[in-house]
């Protein structure tokens, strides 16, 4: 090119992480990695400001990160009021991770969760029936408690899924897994105690977080910020609200406990 490029886009992680129904955002984030590429953009910012999502919704970013920095794209994050669990998962993956000292971040950990509504089914003369295949089918069913075996199973399941998370904030912060081990319980941290533990680089604001991702791509001067971020859905643009809190607020947040398995803490 005859002039500097000094372009730097800019990828929102707003809200819940998941991919599915009318909460697809993970997809519109990949469409975000894929204007990017289009655009010849060779530096992002990715402002998380997210409680997590599911896990595969979260690895779906983190691997689009990845594979964009594998074509020599420098990646930072900038950490807004929440970056937890899935939100920090996805965020591992940069070059560089600035946080608000007040950010509230970690939760590392996995959640499988269901209501059991068999005894109030019962106060009201309800009652259901289960044709099934195997033994194991409706495990998370709400009218039955889980048996000890079904615990079992859903423990080996929450296992892998944490083992996978462990090992990319090991990998990517280079701390060894057994200490990653030793706060990755489930707790969170303030930015401040983020940067102790080493999940996050510096302290600052979204605007340093800029000047970070000018200094790893050589820019000199003021960078040229290119909104990448998904487009806001109409049910958004009226409102001025992330679609899951305004389910939440409509009292549907049932929609997003069809996908059982969360990187984010109990709610």
């Amino acid at each position: 090119r005859l002039f500097a490029d000094k372009r730097i886009g800019v990828i929102k992680i707003e809200g819940i992480i998941l991919d599915s129904g009318p909460l697809s955002f993970a997809s519109k984030v990949l469409e975000s990695f894929e204007r990017a590429k289009k655009l010849e953009i060779k530096t992002i910012l990715l402002r998380v400001n997210s409680p997590g999502g599911t896990v595969g919704a979260s690895q779906e970013i983190y691997r689009e990160i990845k594979k964009a920095q594998a074509e020599g794209v420098k990646v930072v994050a900038s950490l807004g009021d929440v970056a937890a669990s899935g939100g920090i998962y996805v965020a591992a993956g940069a070059d560089k991770i600035v946080s608000n000292p007040g950010t509230v971040t970690g939760s590392i950990g996995v959640i499988i969760k269901t209501n059991v509504v068999k005894e109030l089914y019962k106060k009201i003369g309800l009652d259901s029936q289960v044709v099934k295949s195997g033994e194991y089918k409706d495990i998370l069913s709400s009218t039955k408690y889980l048996s000890e075996e079904e615990k079992a199973i859903l423990q080996e399941l929450i296992d892998s899924a944490y083992g996978q998370f462990v090992e990319v904030v090991a990998e990517n912060r280079k701390i060894d897994v057994e200490e990653v081990k030793k706060f990755a319980d489930g707790r969170i941290f303030s930015g401040v105690q983020a940067k102790e533990l080493g999940l996050v680089d510096e302290l600052g604001s979204q605007s340093d977080a800029v000047d970070l991702a000018a200094k790893l791509a050589g820019i000199e001067g003021k960078p040229d910020l290119v909104d990448l971020s998904p487009p806001k859905s109409f049910l958004q643009k009226v409102t001025g609200a992330n679609i899951s809190e305004t389910l939440e607020n409509m009292g549907i947040s049932s929609i997003q406990k069809r996908t059982p398995l969360w990187l984010m803490p109990d709610c």
